[in-house]
């Protein structure tokens, strides 16, 4: 049978990119390598009864128009908004930011009066920002080196967008793209807590440092959270966020794709330098007009396809692309409640993020450690519940902890992930037994993820959550290399969805959204 479009990778990106290429008529097949669908935003019962997001594990930037246009809820889509992050301190206080503003700010001011004043500036000033950007994500980046009027207007209308900010927003803007977190957010705020843990947004999925410069557009990048309207809002999907993966699946589905998971492609035939379809491990060739990839540039390019195929020049870029990964996970099953000293018992404190970022740094001594390939001996770790708003996760009067993780270098230069792999999760627990002394009482069971295994299980390489860090050259025409940003590639009907694409990762959706949309433009008849 042949096909119009094989979607190589049942992620969210690959998926959204096939339900949008099937309403739009085309015979679409997605080929999942995994039994489960959702790549990375997968949910799994890892032991009996208790189920985890085993890697992605908040949602906020999955873009609003996927939502209504796929019209993911239908399909049982349900965001539970996260109630704040709570931050406990090392001498026993806390700082703990809610989602209502008005205590937000009295809790702000018992730490700092000008900080509480600033807080509001700032998040106007953020909320500017993210208007400006957000635009920008479902747009094809232009490429500034061609002489294409097409490519020259998608410039004058970046430009003009840029020329009709405030002069304020124009520097602020310019401040963002080029400094690092926390030299941003020492122009707005005093208390050394409350930077920490803003700035930690900073740095996720990058192997940089709350004071490496570029940090701040990733600050950004986080802070343009969306739920139903509210912006810079995080939540929790019911169910997991292969509960999200799930979803799509179904609208996919629906407009007639077919999706096969445990079909691991071995590589992309390629003929008269055209994509014809794939070859699987099993030897199955299946034969289509259009191949999309939504894995990343190093699987796609130095896996799939004999290098010979490719420019040289190309292929130097895409291995330079920088992929670094810096973050594990640690999922606990639990007995009970963890009990925090700054904020004893059970509380609405715990039902949303719990930060260990206790000061400025703290974080950066945690990126010391990386710099010379340890794993932090005293990590960030972002931590939630999930089962505190969503019971379905875990047995009853148990729970369900995911510990996000920074930093847990690739390269490690002590020994080998499989036998440093028990000693991070022992790192993670008895970080956070500092804070909370009954976690190691309580917990059943425990699950470590490395970026070995990020990259082993998940196809993600060197374990990168975002397939690629997001600095600023490896940003909007230079994603996932200069020339080839608009997600197609030296190969004829070859096409790149995944997050190695403009804008980036996160549980987002819009690069395979943005890339359904060239293949349509490119194969319209």
């Amino acid at each position: 049978m042949k096909y119009d479009v094989i979607v190589i990778g049942g992620g969210h990106n690959g998926l959204t990119a096939a339900a949008y290429l099937a309403r739009a008529g085309r015979k679409v097949l997605v080929l999942e390598r995994r039994h489960v669908l959702g790549g990375a935003a997968v949910t799994e019962e890892v032991f009996k009864g208790f189920k985890f997001s085993v890697c992605s594990y908040v949602v906020s930037l999955l873009r609003p128009e996927i939502i209504r246009e796929l019209d993911l809820p239908s399909h049982g889509l349900e965001i539970l908004p996260l109630d704040g992050t709570f931050t406990p301190m090392a001498d026993g206080d806390y700082l703990w930011r809610v989602n209502d503003h008005a205590r937000t700010r009295r809790e702000i001011a018992r730490h700092s009066r000008v900080d509480a004043e600033a807080y509001d500036e700032y998040g106007r000033a953020m909320v500017d920002m993210g208007r400006f950007v957000k635009p920008i994500l479902n747009v094809l980046p232009p490429d500034p080196m061609s002489l294409d009027p097409r490519e020259l207007r998608k410039l004058l209308w970046l430009v003009q967008r840029f020329r009709g900010l405030s002069r304020q927003d124009q520097y602020n803007q310019l401040q963002l793209m080029t400094m690092s977190a926390v030299d941003f957010l020492d122009q707005w705020f005093e208390t050394d807590v409350l930077k920490a843990t803003m700035a930690a947004s900073g740095i996720i999925g990058t192997f940089l440092g709350v004071r490496s410069p570029g940090t701040a557009y990733v600050l950004l990048h986080h802070y343009m959270g969306e739920i139903d309207g509210a912006f810079r809002s995080w939540g929790l999907s019911r169910g997991g966020t292969g509960a999200i993966a799930n979803a799509i699946a179904g609208a996919a589905r629906q407009a007639g794709v077919e999706i096969r998971s445990e079909a691991e492609v071995a590589r992309i035939l390629v003929r008269g330098n055209t994509a014809r379809g794939v070859v699987l491990k099993n030897g199955d060739e299946i034969i289509a007009d259009v191949v999309a990839s939504s894995v990343d540039p190093r699987l796609t390019f130095l896996h799939f396809i004999d290098e010979g195929t490719l420019p040289g020049g190309f292929l130097e870029d895409v291995r330079r692309y920088k992929f670094r990964g810096s973050s594990g996970k640690v999922n606990l099953a639990l007995d009970a409640l963890p009990d925090f000293t700054a904020m004893p018992g059970p509380g609405p404190h715990l039902r949303g993020a719990i930060s260990i970022s206790p000061s400025v740094d703290y974080m950066e001594r945690a990126y010391d450690a990386a710099k010379y390939g340890q794993f932090s001996p005293h990590p960030y770790i972002d931590i939630v519940i999930p089962s505190l708003t969503d019971p379905s996760v875990a047995p009853p009067g148990k729970h369900v902890m995911s510990c996000f993780v920074q930093y847990a270098p690739y390269h490690l230069s002590d020994g080998t992930w499989d036998d440093r792999k028990d000693a991070f999760g022992d790192t993670v627990v008895n970080t956070i037994a500092e804070y909370a002394p009954n976690i190691r009482d309580i917990i059943l069971h425990r699950q470590v993820v490395t970026p070995l295994d990020l990259e082993r299980e998940w196809g993600l390489s060197e374990g990168n959550i975002f397939q690629g860090e997001l600095t600023l050259e490896q940003l909007f025409f230079l994603r996932p290399a200069p020339g080839w940003a608009q997600y197609t590639t030296p190969v004829n009907s070859l096409y790149m969805c995944g997050s190695a694409t403009h804008p980036g990762g996160g549980i987002m959706g819009a690069p395979g959204r943005n890339a359904a949309m060239k293949i349509l433009a490119d194969t319209r008849a």
